[in-house]
C-alpha cells in the first residue's frame, strides 16, 4: 500500500532518518525526474535523479509549502542538471544556456525512448533548440505545468515564461520542418507540435 502522506511529511521524515519515506518520496515522483532529464542527460540521468532528491532533502528548509513540492523538485532539478552541463564543460566561459542546446553540449548524450518517426524527430527537435526553451516546453508538454508554476521553477515572471513557450514552440518547429522536410508553413507545423506532444507524451509514460 502506497504513503498516503503529503511530500513534506515524507521529506521531513526522511530528514529524520526514515529511509522509507525517502523510498516513498523517490517513487512518488521518479517518473517526472525521469522524464525531465531523460532526453537532456543521456546515461547521466540516473546519477542526477538521484542527486535531485538528495538536493531536495540538503534544501527543504526553503520549501516553505507556498507552491508545490513539484515546483520545488524541478527548481532543484534545473540547477542540478545546469551544474552538470557547467562541469562537463569547464574553462574561460560557462556555457550559456539561453543560448547552446543540449545537442551542442553533449552530442553523444542521447537516451531517446523507443520512438519512431515523428516521435522521436520531435524528441530531437527539442534537443537542438537552447536548453532554456527546452526546458520550459517540456515542463509544458510532459508535466502540464501552467506558466505561472514553470515561472516558479525557472525564476520568470509568467508573461516571460508566456513570451518564451511562444518562442520555443517556433523554434522546434523549425527543427522539426529541418529534420523531417516538412513541406507545410511553419504555422502548421507549430501547431501540430502539441498533438505529436501528447503522442510522446504516452511513450514517457
Amino acid at each position: 500500500m502506497s504513503d498516503q502522506r503529503t511530500d513534506r511529511e515524507l521529506l521531513d521524515a526522511w530528514a529524520a532518518g526514515e529511509k522509507p519515506a525517502g523510498a516513498a518520496l523517490f517513487d512518488r515522483h521518479f517518473g517526472a525526474l525521469s522524464r525531465f532529464f531523460h532526453n537532456k542527460a543521456g546515461d547521466a540521468a540516473d546519477d542526477l535523479i538521484q542527486r535531485s532528491l538528495l538536493a531536495c532533502l540538503e534544501a527543504r528548509e526553503r520549501f516553505e509549502g507556498k507552491s508545490s513540492f513539484r515546483t520545488f523538485l524541478f527548481s532543484i532539478a534545473r540547477n542540478v542538471l545546469f551544474d552538470h552541463y557547467r562541469a562537463r564543460h569547464r574553462g574561460p566561459q560557462a556555457p550559456d544556456f539561453g543560448v547552446s542546446s543540449i545537442a551542442e553540449m553533449a552530442p553523444s548524450a542521447s537516451s531517446l525512448i523507443a520512438a519512431a518517426g515523428r516521435q522521436r524527430s520531435l524528441l530531437e527537435a527539442l534537443r537542438s533548440v537552447p536548453l532554456q526553451f527546452q526546458i520550459v516546453l517540456e515542463l509544458a508538454y510532459w508535466e502540464r505545468l501552467t506558466a505561472a508554476e514553470i515561472g516558479e521553477i525557472v525564476g520568470a515572471p509568467e508573461g516571460t515564461v508566456r513570451t518564451r513557450l511562444r518562442r520555443a514552440k517556433e523554434l522546434v518547429g523549425r527543427e522539426m520542418r529541418r529534420i523531417e522536410k516538412l513541406g507545410i508553413p511553419l504555422e502548421s507545423t507549430v501547431a501540430q507540435l502539441d498533438d505529436w506532444a501528447a503522442e510522446v507524451r504516452k511513450g514517457l509514460a
